[in-house]
Parts: structure tokens; C-alpha cells; sequence
């Protein structure tokens, strides 16, 4: 007994493999385009109420830290790196959630290895 595959499906053979080639490579060009759009951003964050301020760049990279004279304290130098590494890390994860939501939105939720 022979199986019959649904209407529409098959029977195309190296056409359907070739027009999905094309598609992958569309959505991988896509996703590179946004992937430089995305590294080309800053992405700023505070803490302490905007005593300490970090800006990272869209590849991950610490640009600026800027920190307000009044929260400089030698005695206390712990709170004030407490405060760097919470800005430092929200920008961080503002920055990651941004490249997932844009390059989700183009591979539809699949995970291609090496992509992103």
C-alpha cells in the first residue's frame, strides 16, 4: 500500500527545496540587518534613583558609566559597586531582550543554531 501525502504537499521535489532555501536565506539576511541595527544601539540604565547611570552598545560592551560625586562614599565603596553592577546588568538584559524580541519576530519562535 502506498502512502498519499495531502494535497499540496510533495510531488515538487527540488523546487519546494530550492524556493526554501531562498526563504532561509531572505530571513537569514533579515536577521543579519537587524542584528547590526540592533548592535549600532546604546541602551542606558540607572540605580539608586539614578545615582549611577551605564550604557552599553547593542554587542554587549560597556560604553559609559557615569556615577553622581554624592554617592562616592570611601566608606561604603561596596553600596557603590552594588549600584554599577545593577545598572550595568538591566541595561544589559534591556539590550538581550531587544535582540530576542526582534529576531523572534523574524524566525516565527525557532531556535536556529548559530543564527542568534
Amino acid at each position: 500500500m502506498k502512502a498519499r501525502l495531502p494535497q499540496g504537499m510533495g510531488g515538487g521535489g527540488a523546487a519546494n527545496l530550492q524556493q526554501l532555501a531562498r526563504q532561509a536565506q531572505k530571513m537569514q539576511e533579515r536577521m543579519e540587518q537587524i542584528t547590526a541595527e540592533l548592535e549600532a544601539k546604546d541602551y542606558t540604565a540607572t540605580s539608586g534613583g539614578g545615582a549611577v547611570s551605564v550604557t552599553v552598545t547593542g554587542k554587549m560592551e560597556v560604553k559609559t558609566i557615569d556615577i553622581q560625586p554624592e554617592v562616592i562614599d570611601p566608606d561604603d565603596a561596596e553600596m557603590l559597586g552594588d549600584l554599577i553592577t545593577a545598572a550595568v546588568n538591566e541595561a544589559l538584559r534591556a539590550a538581550a531582550a531587544e535582540k530576542e524580541e526582534k529576531l523572534g519576530a523574524i524566525s516565527g519562535g525557532m531556535s536556529i543554531p548559530g543564527m542568534f
